[in-house]
């Protein structure tokens, strides 16, 4: 599994751990900025870095950390083919991905603790969407809303 990464200002530091966290489990990481702390960057610079390559197929799943994570879910959703949510609870992650295809998790720097990030973390990655016929015709039709 290929995870990219970002943040802003408000989430750099919460990014860089969960950049080690993931290292550690063996996950591949593909870190899309911001590389170093600056106080003045702008959330939509990498909420959007991370969109377009979950988009482009170059990673399987992405992580975006920003002060609260709804800056960089409003911005990450609007690029085709991602379904972005903040989470910040382990059951909205994997039922995020389990029944809605989520494949890009939020989070928010100066929300939730590195602890809990870790925890979080690791319910997205591990869970897979359960193809169940109910789940794909939801899918089909928030899918449709793209074309």
């Amino acid at each position: 599994m290929k995870i990219i990464l970002g943040a802003d200002h408000g989430g750099f530091e919460t990014k860089e751990k969960i950049k080690e966290f993931l290292l550690s489990l063996n996950v591949e990481v593909l870190d899309a900025g911001n590389l170093v702390y600056d106080a003045k960057d702008d959330y939509p610079d990498f909420a959007i870095s991370v969109a377009q390559k979950i988009s482009a197929g170059v990673g399987d799943k992405g992580i975006i950390v920003c002060g609260s994570g709804v800056g960089a879910c409003i911005a990450a959703n609007k690029v085709k083919g991602v379904r972005a949510c903040v989470c910040h609870d382990t059951y909205s992650a994997h039922q995020g991905v389990e029944h809605d295809a989520m494949n890009v998790l939020c989070l928010g720097g100066r929300i939730v603790g590195i602890e809990p990030a870790k925890e979080i973390v690791a319910a997205f990655v591990r869970a897979e969407f359960s193809n169940e016929e109910r789940h794909k015709r939801r899918l089909e039709k928030v899918l449709a809303l793209e074309k």
